[in-house]
């Protein structure tokens, strides 16, 4: 008898044949947790804390029995008794833990780190209803509880309980542990952070809750409604409440570990700070460091030594700055070491741009986190570069020692092994199983490059990738695609910097077209996947216009013919899973000098997909990777656009003004057609933006993106020389395998035994 069938008999009293999905799940669950246990978790005396607000980990069990080696195995017990495997991945619900790239980026790391055999942990909260579930209602993005914690989750409770103080209660903290398996190695865990008083029943109407009871409120939602005082108040909350447990147990950890001087913590610790919501940490370990009586000069030494921090954006309400009134409402035993720490800031430094405490009372956490860190990264060259010479050239100046990047990576178990099991098949079968472990090994499918088999064979596996997702748009949507067409895909966060709008604007170009009797060659079925935060009422809007489009155009029997318009609702990692694999043309067309990095566009390479994008982020590195002719890059470089907002001579009327063809379509979004099929409030007030403000320069490059838009559309029609293209992407994605950015943050930052 197999293991998996000892399971299920020893939990059912039933054989595999016998139970429902819902049971094999159950079995394979406790199969794969005691499996992971029995391996073990890696140690060493030096441990990486990585700390994020967010971990936007996915389903699992797919993901654990390949890096178990043994998903081969069970897939084909599980068939010859019935069963088939991605049934029962569909029982599963997907840990609600993060919201986008960040969150994502946080997951593949801590799989690298478990991977290459380093000793240490994720920290963050357990987050009982995640950001929310996105539905459309009235072509309408509507929020709801994102409920994922059953009695038979990933999680399991530990014994461990810390005490948090806040200015008028404290709080006891619930510990739970999910095991992040290595592939072909031992595991580490992701710890999650929660209290018992936590009330679900608090929600109402969508995902509003009383924001005013932390007790019960705290570990409800990741990133809460801050358009209020109250909701700003219990985000500085949930921070401290994160780092204050990672903080004690931390140290806990370490002393264990025979840290029996905390002076020496960063002999013992090194903490990464995953962007500014964990910078809290710092003067939590310095409060706690001289409440044992550590000076204040020793304590601040050992935490500068121990913390290191990653600059994730450039955008300035994404760098949190945090009124002290606030601070004082929710942690006033952190005000005096603030001050401190700005005091001594002050004392080096008389630019009063590096302070920590602003000229407004505002407390500048990713100020503190540099002068108080020993290392701090950007996440792409460019953003790097951006940072260095100009964001944060006045700390740059100061600190140039303390400055370097780590261009981010996907984990390829998750974005190729689980998601694209033809493809990773094949490429097997050409170059042998090495690429699983060293990325760089997909070089040697430029070998191929010019057989016409293995390119019949990338095409081919392409094209059932796009059956895959056909049959999952229609049962998530009920949109019907044609998998013949070109599957053109905008899946990330929404928010107008990565210019969905102006994806948008070019659907209404073809559909214009269209109706004049110009059609394309080839059919085009545009997909979109995105979340809007609640209160981001614009990015609401963009999503509301790419649903009218769909409407309009899905229904109109002249147009569908040759376009397609369909956004996926509630896009996560499950659907990133069909997405990817299924993509012809990556839409990655941010503002340029605007993303720091993307990992969609890695994702999406490494399926075989060609980028369509600005040279920004990490797409000018795909750039130099594969060269002009494999990618299709249009728009204003970034030294432009930052010359544009120095100068603040950007202004969109007046490209409205002398360019009726582009005043046409931004017209389109408030015509008698669109306002058929929506609602003209939404409809207007994105218009009015686009017109009057259009901060990201939408406009800029929208004759320059139609036009080389068109051009990888054209390109497509040439099949061989297509498939060309997507060899190439594959063959040289490897440089952005999450293990790589591992072991150079481990080589340059962390040091781990």
């Amino acid at each position: 008898m197999s293991n998996l069938a000892k399971v299920v008999e020893e939990l059912f009293n039933k054989s595999i044949k016998e139970c429902s999905d819902e049971e094999v799940y159950v079995g394979l669950l406790k199969l794969t947790k005691d499996s992971i246990q029995n391996k073990g978790y890696n140690e060493g005396k030096k441990q990486i804390y990585y700390i994020s607000a967010e971990f936007l980990i996915g389903k699992l069990l797919s993901n654990n029995l390949i890096n178990l080696g043994i998903y081969d195995e069970i897939s084909k017990e599980l068939a010859d008794n019935g069963k088939d495997i991605t049934k029962i991945e569909e029982v599963e619900l997907e840990p609600s833990l993060g919201n986008g790239g960040l969150g994502r980026l946080a997951a593949c790391f801590i799989d690298s780190i478990a991977t290459l055999g380093m000793a240490g942990a994720g920290i963050t909260l357990n987050y009982h209803l995640g950001l929310f579930k996105q539905v459309f209602e009235n072509k309408l993005q509507k929020e709801t509880p994102n409920n994922w914690i059953t009695e038979n989750c990933w999680s399991t409770r530990q014994s461990n309980s810390y005490e948090v103080p806040f200015k008028n209660f404290t709080l006891k903290s619930t510990l739970y542990d999910i095991d992040v398996s290595g592939y072909d190695n031992k595991a580490i865990k992701l710890h999650l952070f929660d209290i018992d008083t936590v009330d679900e029943n608090l929600v109402y109407d969508g995902i509003k809750f009383d924001q005013h009871d932390i007790a019960k409120n705290l570990t409800l939602f990741i990133y809460p409604d801050d358009s209020t005082r109250e909701g700003q108040l219990l985000r500085i909350y949930q921070q401290y409440f994160m780092v204050s447990n990672g903080a004690q147990l931390i140290i806990e950890e370490a002393k264990a570990r025979g840290c029996d001087d905390l002076r020496k913590l960063n002999e013992y610790a090194v903490i990464q700070i995953n962007d500014t919501h964990p910078s809290m940490v710092i003067p939590e370990l310095i409060r706690i460091m001289t409440s044992q009586g550590i000076s204040m000069d020793e304590a601040i030494d050992t935490v500068s030594k121990t913390c290191a921090y990653t600059n994730h954006t450039i955008l300035a309400e994404a760098l949190e700055k945090w009124p002290m009134d606030y601070l004082e409402e929710v942690v006033p035993h952190l005000i005096p070491i603030i001050r401190e720490l700005d005091n001594r800031v002050r004392a080096k430094f008389s630019d009063p741009s590096v302070a920590i405490i602003d000229e407004s009372n505002r407390v500048h956490m990713a100020h503190m986190d540099i002068h108080y860190s020993f290392s701090v990264n950007g996440v792409a060259y460019l953003h790097t570069e951006i940072l260095k010479n100009s964001e944060l050239k006045n700390f740059y100046d100061i600190y140039p020692e303390k400055f370097n990047n780590k261009t981010n990576g996907i984990t390829f178990r998750r974005w190729l092994m689980h998601c694209n099991h033809p493809l990773t098949n094949l490429i097997e079968e050409l170059i042998g199983p090495g690429f699983k472990k060293d990325a760089n090994e997909l070089e040697k499918l430029l070998q191929f490059k010019d057989d016409d088999a293995v390119l019949d064979k990338l095409l081919a596996i392409k094209k059932d990738a796009k059956v895959v997702l056909k049959d999952f748009v229609k049962a998530n949507v009920n949109q019907d695609i044609d998998e013949n067409s070109i599957f053109d895909i905008q899946v990330k966060r929404l928010h107008e910097y990565k210019r969905q709008q102006l994806n948008v604007l070019y659907i209404i170009n073809k559909y214009l077209e269209i109706k004049e009797g110009k059609t394309p060659k080839t059919p085009i079925t545009f997909v979109f996947g995105a979340k809007a935060a609640p209160a981001y009422i614009i990015a609401k809007d963009i999503i509301h216009a790419i649903l009218c489009l769909q409407e309009l155009i899905n229904n109109d029997p002249e147009v569908s013919k040759y376009i397609k318009v369909v956004m996926v609702e509630n896009y996560n990692v499950t659907a990133a899973e069909k997405l990817f694999p299924a993509c012809d043309i990556s839409e990655q067309i941010s503002l340029a000098s605007k993303e720091a990095s993307g990992t969609g566009n890695m994702k999406f390479m490494l399926n075989g997909a060609v980028t369509l994008g600005t040279d920004d982020g990490a797409n000018v590195e795909i750039h130099q990777l594969v060269g002009d002719e494999n990618i299709y890059i249009f728009g204003a470089d970034s030294d432009s656009v930052i010359e544009h907002y120095a100068k603040g001579d950007y202004c969109a009327l007046e490209i409205l003004k002398n360019n009726p063809e582009i005043s046409k379509l931004v017209e389109f979004l408030i015509s008698p057609q669109m306002v058929a099929v929506g609602n003209y409030d939404n409809l207007q007030r994105l218009y009015h933006e686009i017109v009057t403000k259009d901060w990201f320069m939408t406009l800029l490059d929208v004759e320059d993106y139609i036009k080389v838009k068109d051009q990888a559309i054209a390109d497509y029609a040439d099949r061989k020389t297509w498939a060309k293209k997507m060899l190439v992407n594959i063959a040289k994605a490897g440089f952005f395998s999450s293990d790589r950015t591992i072991e150079q943050y481990n080589q340059d930052v962390w040091k781990l035994n």
